[in-house]
Order: C-alpha cells, then sequence, then structure tokens
C-alpha cells in the first residue's frame, strides 16, 4: 500500500471516527431532549388530571403545522389518560379512545398507599390503523386508592428520531468521502515531492554524488527535508572531490621517494663493487627517502583524520598551556627561542587537534626562518592564534596557496617537509568553525595562524582583555 492510499484511508478514519461521535451525541442528545418535553408534558397532564382538571386532556402536546402529523387522519396527537383502581379495573378519563395496557408495576402503584410515586414506560397500543406507540405515566393517588395513567402517542417524535438519524448517518459518510478525497489530494502533493526525493537517492546510489539536487517548495517538514538532503548531497560531493584530490596528490607526491628507493634498490644489487664513500652515500639517501617516506605517510594519516570529530571528544580547552607544550617540542627539535604572548582565552573543541595545529605553525616557522637570531612569537587573543618568524616572508603569489595542500613554494622546494603541514592547520581551524590566515609580517617574515569560531569561545574566557595590550609573557630558550 502507498503513502497516498494509507494517508487517504487515515483521513477517512479519523473523519468517520469524528463524525461518528458528534452524530451519536448529537442524537442522544436530541432524545433526551425530546424525552425530556414529552415527560414534563406527562407531569403536567398527570397532576391536572390528579386536581380534577380534565381540560388539559384537549390540548395538543406537539401537532405538525400544515397538516396531520401522518397518513392516519387527522387525528391530533392528544394526550389519553385512564384511572386504575386498586383491583386492576381501567376507567377512561377522556382523550383519545384508547385503553392504554396495565403492567404490575401500574397495578402496584395502584395499590400504594404513597401518593405521588411515578413509572414511566412506552407500550404499543393497537388500532385501527395498526399499532401506536404511547410513552406513558403512572402517577399513585395514595392511600390505596388506585392510580392515574396519562400517555402521548410519540408515533412523530420517532419519525423525527429516525428521520435524524438517517441525516447524521448521510452526513457521517459525506464527511468519510470528502475527508478521503482530500487526503488522498494531499499525500498526491506530499508523495509527488517524496517521489523525486527518492529517484535523486537512487541515482546517487548510483553514479554517486552530483547526479542533482531536490527542489525545495514551501516551508513543511518536506521542505526541509530536501533541503537537509541537498545540503547532504553537497558535502558528499565536496568530500569525494577532496578525496580524490588527495589520492591525486598522493600519488604524485609518492611517485618521488619510491622511484628514488627503486633506482637505489637496484644500485644495491651491485654493492660489493661499490667504494666505502659510494656505498654510505647510496645507504644515507635510502634512509633519507625512507625516512621522508614515512613521514609523508604519517601526515597523510593525519590530514585524513583531521575532520573526524568521531576521534576526539569536543573538551574545555585553555589554550595557554597548548601553546607552550607545542613551544618546547619545537624548541627542543629546532633549538631557537620562542615567545609566548597568551591572554586567558579558553574554548570547547579538541585538545591534541589544537596542539597538532601550533606545532604544526611552530615547525613552519622555524623551518623557513633556519639563519634566524631573533625569536619566534606566539600570541593567542581571544581565540586567535598567530605564529610570527623574521624570516624572508610569503611571496604574495603564495600567500592564497600556502595552505593547499602538498603546495611548496619555489623557495621550499629545497627544504624538507611534504606541504601537507599547513593544510592539516587549516582542517583543524575548519574542524572548530575557525579560519586559517596568512600574511607578512611588518618589519620582515611571515605571520600565520588560526582563528577558532566565536561560538566555541567560553564566556569566562578573558574577553575584556585588550587585544592589543600584551598578555602574561613566557620566553621558551634555548
Amino acid at each position: 500500500m502507498n503513502l497516498g492510499t494509507r494517508l487517504a484511508l487515515a483521513f477517512a478514519m479519523v473523519a468517520a471516527s469524528v463524525a461518528a461521535a458528534v452524530g451519536v451525541l448529537a442524537f442522544y442528545s436530541t432524545v433526551e431532549r425530546l424525552n425530556g418535553e414529552v415527560d414534563r408534558a406527562l407531569q403536567t397532564a398527570a397532576t391536572a388530571v390528579v386536581n380534577g382538571y380534565e381540560g388539559v386532556l384537549q390540548t395538543p402536546v406537539t401537532d405538525r403545522p400544515g397538516g396531520p402529523p401522518d397518513g392516519r387522519g387527522d387525528r391530533s396527537r392528544q394526550l389519553i389518560a385512564q384511572r386504575i383502581a386498586p383491583d386492576g379495573t381501567v376507567t377512561p378519563l377522556g382523550g383519545q379512545p384508547v385503553t392504554l395496557p396495565v403492567r404490575d408495576t401500574d397495578r402496584t402503584l395502584a395499590s400504594d398507599t404513597q401518593r405521588g410515586a411515578t413509572s414511566t414506560t412506552e407500550v404499543a397500543v393497537a388500532d385501527g390503523t395498526g399499532g401506536v406507540a404511547y410513552r406513558v405515566l403512572t402517577t399513585a393517588l395514595g392511600e390505596g386508592r388506585g392510580a392515574v395513567q396519562v400517555g402521548v402517542d410519540i408515533v412523530v417524535y420517532r419519525q423525527a428520531l429516525g428521520g435524524l438519524a438517517k441525516e447524521v448517518t448521510l452526513l457521517a459518510l459525506l464527511v468519510t468521502v470528502v475527508a478521503a478525497g482530500l487526503g488522498w489530494l494531499l499525500a498526491r502533493r506530499i508523495a509527488r515531492r517524496l517521489v523525486r526525493l527518492t529517484a535523486i537517492a537512487e541515482d546517487v546510489s548510483a553514479i554517486g554524488p552530483g547526479a542533482g539536487e531536490v527542489p525545495v517548495q514551501g516551508r513543511d517538514e518536506v521542505a526541509r527535508l530536501s533541503s537537509s538532503f541537498n545540503t547532504m548531497l553537497r558535502r558528499l560531493a565536496a568530500s569525494r572531490e577532496a578525496q580524490e584530490r588527495l589520492i591525486q596528490d598522493a600519488a604524485h607526491e609518492l611517485r618521488t621517494p619510491l622511484t628514488s628507493l627503486r633506482t637505489n634498490t637496484s644500485v644495491l644489487r651491485h654493492l660489493d663493487r661499490l667504494d666505502p664513500a659510494s656505498r654510505g652515500r647510496l645507504l644515507a639517501d635510502v634512509e633519507g627517502e625512507t625516512r621522508e617516506l614515512s613521514h609523508l605517510v604519517e601526515e597523510l594519516i593525519t590530514l585524513a583524520l583531521a575532520r573526524r570529530t568521531g576521534e576526539e571528544e569536543d573538551d574545555e580547552v585553555d589554550l595557554a598551556p597548548v601553546v607552550r607544550a607545542a613551544a618546547d617540542r619545537t624548541r627542543r627539535r629546532s633549538g631557537r627561542t620562542i615567545g609566548i604572548d597568551s591572554d586567558g582565552t579558553r574554548v570547547r573543541g579538541r585538545r591534541n587537534a589544537l596542539d597538532r595545529a601550533v606545532g604544526n605553525l611552530l615547525e613552519n616557522a622555524a623551518k623557513f626562518d633556519t639563519g634566524g637570531t631573533g625569536p619566534i612569537d606566539i600570541r593567542v587573543r581571544r581565540g586567535t592564534i598567530t605564529v610570527s618568524d623574521r624570516g624572508p616572508g610569503l611571496d604574495p603569489a603564495d600567500v592564497d596557496r600556502v595552505f593547499d595542500r602538498f603546495y611548496r613554494s619555489d623557495a621550499a622546494r629545497s627544504l624538507p617537509g611534504s606541504g601537507l603541514g599547513l593544510a592539516i592547520v587549516a582542517d583543524i581551524a575548519e574542524a572548530h568553525d575557525g579560519t586559517a590566515f596568512a600574511r607578512n609580517r611588518p618589519g620582515g617574515g611571515a605571520a600565520i595562524g588560526i582563528t577558532i569560531g566565536a561560538r566555541r569561545l567560553l564566556p569566562d574566557s578573558d574577553s575584556h582583555h585588550d587585544p592589543d595590550s600584551p598578555g602574561p609573557a613566557t620566553v621558551v630558550g634555548s
């Protein structure tokens, strides 16, 4: 059963249930109201008869305007009355010439000593045209004097109730049919968009992202689903493109060390023919290429995991200790002096990833400022981490490309590295809702860093600190 049929049936069932409930309540409310009117008329008539005012029996309780109430001649719906003696003998008191049946309950009331006890029932009385239904009220006269019965023909009431029941049933059926039709139309409109969504999903599963997007119409749940689906498709396409680019770049970068290793391996077959000096250079070359290849593989793994938030949970991170730890490692490896100027910024993020980003920024600065005598400066202000060196600076043509994967400027081709360090920094910044930036430092050198997203800054950070004033300074020396 498709969605349209299910929705149509659901609408029909709900509408039928509501219409039936309302109809039943309306019907029984009308029954109670009519019975109440008849009982009040009977009570009034019974009181009048008991008090000797028999003229009330000639007053119609109800009548249909415009003619006789039914096909029984011109007889109006008049009251009839009779007296029941304690021994059960019936004496007509007026009204229609009809004798009402006497039940055991009525005889009990006739012999009752308590005045005013009553009993109400409906009986069928035979006449010349068939059975007639009467509603009868029996009232005890008390002290064993018998009882008075007053009845009224209720055929008109029953006909009215029968007509009402038919009208309620027809109305319920009409409401059910209309609701089913509206449900079907609504389901068809919703299903049309879901069918398009399903078709796009099937295309994506067959040929991958880029198969197209789902039109977004309106602001309902289906529109939100379509919008979210389109966002997912765009992210899948971007992820696939990034993976393909990573594979292509990795294949290109791996080709050089692998070719060198293959060449050196071929030479190793004739190792016994080489003099000691050539043998040492060959082994050193193999060792260097192996080390470079290992470093490249590690960088590729880090880059692949940089955006995977499942590897590490977000936590409250104080940036000052992170910066100091990264500065310590860089100082031990490079022997450079590192000056730290950090405020009290605390963020919600991934401590290890941020430590890796700061470490890569410091290693990059140390690599390009190899001959510098001044310190490498690292500054932290309101979630922005900036590392400044006093090296040759950035070529304007390289500023927009330093964060590309495997990109190495002309000046960096002779230096060690894979061109992935700053790409990892950019990915970590993006994973923290921020960005990476690079610019030349006034006075010479480069200033490269990251900015963490404002929504990740914790409210107890030193947000009132003047960004232009120095914070607590630390110098990590050799």
